[in-house]
């Protein structure tokens, strides 16, 4: 069953538009995943104000940025997919690549508000990172995807045979 509608426009924002639709029908549950571990390590690291757990997800979101899938899709390719019995995440665009560089960036701001002491501050934009995160997580609604349209093209999907 294709998917349609709300949930694989925002996907295509993301830059899935190479995967085909009754694929990422299939797998539109499980492309929340990476947001949502990322998500609850945001919330984690500005709920105790720690920069460090804030920096220790920078690799991971770097990683993002450059590579083809991000770390944690690889978490689920090889493992938590044997579980469920679906199939492998596809390649993520440019879109989502690029929000993950909005994510490093802003997760070395944070830390760095937290060690120099500046908490309110620190919880205001960690705050903000999770709920973006978190936005995406549950609804596929990425910002920074939708920026990155807005700079560069949004990306569109080929006409696919019926």
């Amino acid at each position: 069953m294709p998917l349609i509608g709300t949930a694989c426009q925002r996907l295509d924002t993301q830059g899935y538009v190479h995967v085909p639709q009754d694929q990422l029908a299939t797998l539109e549950p499980w492309l929340r995943w990476s947001p949502a571990l990322c998500t609850a390590v945001m919330a984690i690291g500005t709920l105790l104000g720690s920069q460090w757990v804030l920096w220790g997800l920078v690799p991971f979101a770097a990683l993002g940025t450059i590579a083809d899938r991000h770390p944690f899709d690889y978490l689920y390719n090889y493992g938590v997919r044997h579980l469920t019995g679906t199939a492998p995440l596809p390649p993520q665009g440019a879109p989502r690549r690029f929000a993950c560089g909005i994510a490093s960036v802003w997760l070395i701001a944070t830390g760095v508000l937290f060690a120099a002491d500046l908490a309110t501050a620190g919880y205001v934009m960690g705050g903000l990172l999770t709920a973006v995160a978190l936005l995406v997580s549950v609804t596929h609604f990425c910002i920074p995807s939708l920026i990155y349209g807005l700079l560069f093209g949004r990306p569109t999907r080929s006409t696919e045979p019926s």
